[in-house]
């Protein structure tokens, strides 16, 4: 599997680009410990999907980072300083002394849901620091990006690298995985779930033993966050039980998105017309490279 090199960033800085933010899934989720920060120590496997946000970026002249969202998940179409966008361009400036005060004009078409467990905001954050690294002409590498990125959220790193992805740690130990190509029925059942009060929750599992990779590929796995989101939430409770009809249905991530894999995408499809409202759903292929970097190379393949 190919790794992402930064320097194919190289070439002269384009004026304006677009990528997309992909989401993802947890094929599984074990809460292996409890560190005395407060952290989780855990084993997942991140399945990239090839549907998520888009963003734009425009170089800007004048140093200001404007953010403008639209789509049908923006309530306010001019976001916070607290958005993780803004904060990733921010901290990569910040960390750059040669970006001195360049400025990003960046939209972010926003389309997957918050609170899903689709890791929304974290694509969105890594999309921002691998454009802007490439808009800007910073040279920054796939590493340090990621460095970046983890300060951000747990999460950015996978989306930095790009690639479908055996996790450990806090999620920030890697290790590149070829998974099987497969449609998925993604559900969420409008019921958005914080990552926060899973994770501090007093009855969530946090001893489960750790695992072999081959063992995963066995199935013997499970989300160790399922249980409890179930029995708070029951919109996500209520999405698991109609999809495991169709096939062995999971949550993702804390929650509340749930999913299905499918081997044929017009049996994905199928199912996801059944999808009973109001719920909302969608088919998504896995992909084992991110389509933000697949962009990023046609990008450079063009200029």
């Amino acid at each position: 599997m190919g790794r992402p090199r930064c320097d194919t960033c190289r070439m002269p800085s384009p004026r304006f680009l677009t990528l997309p933010a992909p989401a993802k899934l947890n094929l599984f989720l074990h809460i292996t410990g409890r560190r005395p920060d407060g952290y989780h120590d855990l084993q997942t496997a991140f399945q990239l999907l090839d549907r998520g946000d888009e963003l734009t970026f425009a170089n800007r002249d004048d140093g200001e980072l404007l953010l403008r969202c639209s789509g049908p998940r923006v309530i306010d179409g001019f976001p916070s300083e607290h958005n993780l966008v803004y904060r990733a361009a921010k901290k990569l400036r910040a960390h750059c002394p040669e970006a001195g005060e360049r400025g990003a004009h960046i939209t972010l078409d926003k389309r997957l849901p918050s609170g899903g467990g689709l890791g929304g905001g974290s694509s969105d954050a890594a999309s921002t620091l691998l454009a802007l690294n490439a808009l800007w002409g910073l040279h920054r590498s796939v590493d340090e990006l990621a460095e970046l990125g983890r300060e951000l959220g747990a999460d950015v790193p996978v989306f930095v690298r790009g690639y479908s992805a055996w996790a450990e740690g806090t999620g920030e130990r890697l290790t590149p995985m070829a998974l099987p190509e497969r449609w998925f029925v993604i559900i969420y059942p409008g019921r958005p779930i914080a990552t926060s009060v899973i994770f501090s929750h007093p009855e969530l599992t946090r001893d489960t033993p750790p695992i072999t990779m081959a063992a995963f590929f066995a199935g013997s796995i499970r989300n160790d966050c399922e249980s409890l989101v179930r029995r708070l939430a029951e919109p996500v409770n209520k999405a698991l039980i109609w999809l495991q009809n169709f096939g062995e249905a999971r949550m993702t991530g804390s929650g509340a998105c749930v999913f299905a894999a499918f081997a044929r995408e017009v049996t994905a499809r199928d199912v996801q017309a059944r999808v009973p409202a109001p719920w909302e759903s969608f088919v998504a292929r896995g992909v084992n490279r991110s389509p933000a970097w697949e962009r990023l190379d046609a990008s450079r393949l063009t200029r």
